[in-house]
């Protein structure tokens, strides 16, 4: 069995290739949609699908990790996920499409609880954002070369999907290397459906502010990967120049993400939180003046990636931070879920704005998200644990 470093390693790997599955399905679907003539609104209903899943899964992660452990949970999501991408050739249908994908959100819930639980309750308060950090790096080093993903459908259509059941099955394999583990617990803490509404309500009380940064990021993630690809088409880009554009957002969070995790560790979460975002709202309003230029495009996509790519994980070590040790796993399904709102919300908005308001940008629809968890992060003011 690998030592501590060694599952460390595995866990992000594990992120890495969730990321690209991610990364790729939305933006691939969405194209594939577009050209089968499918409405903006229902492509943007569609990619909910994946978030739908989180949701459903979400308030159903925890016992199960308390009474099994870590690692039955992440095997179980990984057979979800590699076998529904390796069913998506079967059928081109959107209800069957629509099933897969929820499904693999199920999964990606269960890979991403289970990893996200086992490094926030095993590293060590001072290198918290540094840790996560690498957490996130990981999900958006992947989620950046999955849209890259969208080019073989020149190739044969079911060729992404194939690839990244491949790549799922080999990751997911690596877990076999690894001991099984359990999250912290207080004795009797887990044993009654009172005590667990109670801990629920406490979690949301003390971090609500903490899970903000999530809903945001997911936000982002869907319109960017789900919902601009038909806003790019209707500009007149093409399928190819789309396909790098869109991972730019997530290379510009693979650069600052570790310097963001660790000047956090420093300056405070909520101090850095607010600065990045500040910048992210800018970079969006250009997006918004320079959407015809593809070179404007790449810059702001990168500019804001660096920004407003690291809320996810800003969020986790926020919430962290929040908690004790003991909520923590508590907190980490209410990032799921929060996350998962703003990723089935993210399509539907911004599906119905780019077909009710053709003569506005939707980069402003960003804009008003982010501007919003902005003015919650400076009305709120901390009350750290002790």
């Amino acid at each position: 069995m690998v030592q501590e470093r060694g599952r460390f390693i595995i866990l992000i790997s594990i992120v890495l290739i969730s990321g690209f599955s991610q990364g790729m399905l939305l933006p691939l679907i969405a194209i594939i949609f577009e050209q089968d003539g499918v409405s903006s609104s229902i492509n943007g209903l569609h990619a909910t699908s994946l978030y739908i899943g989180i949701l459903i899964a979400s308030p159903f992660m925890e016992k199960p990790i308390q009474k099994y452990g870590f690692k039955p949970l992440i095997f179980v999501g990984g057979i979800l996920v590699f076998t529904s991408f390796f069913l998506f050739p079967l059928w081109h249908s959107l209800t069957f499409w629509f099933i897969l994908r929820m499904i693999i959100g199920i999964g990606d819930n269960m890979l991403h609880f289970g990893s996200q639980t086992w490094i926030t309750t095993t590293v060590s308060e001072q290198t918290r954002g540094r840790s996560i950090a690498l957490y996130g790096l990981s999900f958006a080093l992947g989620f950046s070369i999955g849209p890259l993903m969208t080019r073989l459908l020149v190739i044969h259509e079911a060729l992404p999907f194939i690839i990244s059941g491949v790549l799922s099955l080999f990751v997911w394999s690596l877990m076999f290397f690894v001991k099984n583990e359990w999250p912290h617990e207080t004795e009797g803490e887990f044993q009654t459906v009172n005590s667990t509404t109670s801990r629920f309500m406490k979690t949301f009380a003390i971090a609500w502010v903490a899970f903000l940064p999530a809903f945001g990021y997911g936000f982002l993630e869907s319109t960017l990967n789900g919902v601009f690809p038909v806003y790019g088409l209707r500009l007149g880009h093409d399928v190819e120049m789309l396909s790098l554009i869109i991972p730019c957002f997530a290379i510009g969070s693979i650069v600052m993400q570790f310097p963001l995790g660790a000047w956090s560790d420093v300056l405070g979460r909520r101090k850095v939180l607010l600065i990045s975002i500040a910048l992210g709202i800018i970079s969006f309003i250009c997006a918004s003046i320079y959407e015809d230029s593809l070179l404007g495009l790449f810059i702001t996509f990168s500019v804001a990636g660096m920004f407003v790519g690291s809320l996810f994980s800003l969020g986790i070590s926020y919430m962290a931070d929040l908690l004790p040790v003991s909520l923590i796993p508590a907190g980490n399904i209410f990032i799921g879920i929060i996350f998962s709102v703003g990723s089935i919300l993210g399509p539907i908005m911004g599906g119905w704005f780019i077909d009710a308001f053709p003569q506005l940008s939707f980069f402003y629809l960003i804009v008003v998200v982010l501007v919003s968890i902005m003015i919650a992060l400076l009305l709120h003011r901390d009350r750290l644990k002790n």
